[in-house]
């Protein structure tokens, strides 16, 4: 960034007659208030009265401006850093006061027209020889932009360390949400929201997703300006607010395209944890799931599958007990078993044709397998606690047969 100094390089001071500034000084507060009154009347934000904060900040500037050109003009030479800081200053306020870079610029740019034509005037009026007048009018002009160019620089830098702030915010905002007991001593949820110009949403999901080379990828698509993200090892997570609004949905399955993803259920702001846990684990077990490659996975879809995998080696236990019983069998007929009492387990009501219907096979054979059944299994055929824990388990077998568990 160009400081005063570098900009006035040219130091077009030297071409006018100190007997300039001693003409110009006493005119300084006639000249500034002739400024101030174009300033207010051409540029909407500074439209207040003098006696406000915004007016007294405008004065201040403009006498500042005016006195620094008397000192350039008197002394090319002198230090400039000083001024550079009050520039920048004003360039910060304009920011925290909700104007607009634009707004500074403009009135950067009135206030340059009113010097010209003030300073022309003085120049013929101190007896400058015309030649002089084009000096003046560039001295004018090198000077606004210098302290432009140092105002938009404060007003940037505040910009930025406003964006960061926030962000910092958010991430810790994210975190608290994300907390499994909330440290009672720390900030109230709502102020840390507040604070993160984040509206307390009544239900979000949380999206998991790897971050190998994907997580800036994400963040570069322009997620929504309520999606919360936190990355975390290799990790990068969104809370994502109400995510069934609008096409919020397919906009995140776009943003995540192609790297492994998975967006938990919708919860209640207080179980956010549970949202991020349950894609986490969704994420985990993709291939047992086999999820096509490259699309968001939707844990709703698999909450079943995912609680049966991330307990496998219980289940396949389990399996190895409900098995049991077929182990001196034939391992074709005690596979064909398996498969029968399975579809048993899973069917209404529990009928040969039923059963049959979902294995593809002739009612007669299954009535064939499932009195083979009843004569293995008596009575726990008929123990809702053997025919759930029996039915979690050859899921769980055949979830793993194929996956990595």
């Amino acid at each position: 960034m160009q400081t005063i100094a570098g900009a006035l390089s040219r130091q077009p001071w030297r071409e006018i007659p100190a007997v300039f500034a001693e003409a110009l000084r006493p005119r300084i507060d006639e000249i500034a208030a002739d400024m101030l009154a174009e300033i207010r009347r051409e540029v909407g934000a500074y439209r207040r009265p003098l006696g406000s904060a915004v007016g007294r900040d405008l004065s201040a500037a403009v006498h500042r401006a005016m006195r620094q050109f008397v000192e350039l003009i008197e002394n090319p030479d002198s230090p400039q850093g000083h001024h550079e800081l009050y520039f920048q200053h004003l360039g910060r306020l304009e920011f925290l006061n909700g104007r607009t870079a634009d707004g500074i610029q403009a009135a950067y740019r009135v206030g340059a027209r009113i010097a010209c034509r003030h300073y022309v005037r003085i120049a013929r009026d101190a007896g400058l020889p015309p030649e002089a007048e084009p000096a003046v009018t560039e001295a004018v002009l090198t000077h606004v932009d210098a302290m432009s160019a140092q105002a938009v620089r404060g007003y940037a830098d505040a910009r930025a360390r406003s964006a960061g702030e926030t962000e910092r915010t958010r991430r810790a905002l994210a975190v608290r949400l994300l907390e499994h007991a909330p440290d009672p001593g720390g900030e109230p949820l709502a102020a840390l929201a507040e604070l993160a110009e984040w509206r307390l949403p009544d239900t979000l999901a949380c999206l998991v997703m790897r971050r190998a080379g994907g997580g800036g990828h994400v963040l570069a698509m322009g997620l929504d300006e309520d999606i919360l993200s936190l990355p975390r090892g290799g990790e990068l997570l969104l809370l994502v607010p109400d995510p069934g609004d609008g096409g919020r949905l397919d906009r995140l399955r776009a943003a995540v395209r192609d790297h492994p993803a998975a967006l938990g259920p919708t919860v209640p702001l207080g179980d956010a944890r549970l949202s991020a846990y349950c894609a986490r684990l969704t994420l985990q077990h993709r291939r047992g799931l086999a999820a096509p490659r490259g699309e968001l996975l939707m844990a709703d879809d698999h909450l079943l599958d995912v609680q049966l995998l991330s307990g496998a080696p219980i289940g396949r236990l389990m399996a190895d007990r409900v098995t049991e019983t077929l182990r001196g069998l034939p391992a074709g007929k005690a596979a064909r078993l398996a498969e029968t009492l399975q579809a048993l387990l899973m069917s209404w009501g529990r009928t040969a044709p039923e059963v049959a219907d979902a294995l593809g096979i002739h009612p007669q054979t299954v009535r064939s397998r499932l009195r083979q059944l009843d004569e293995l299994f008596g009575d726990r055929l008929t123990d809702p606690a053997f025919r759930t824990g029996a039915l979690l388990a050859l899921r769980t077998l055949e979830l793993t047969g194929t996956g990595d568990g």
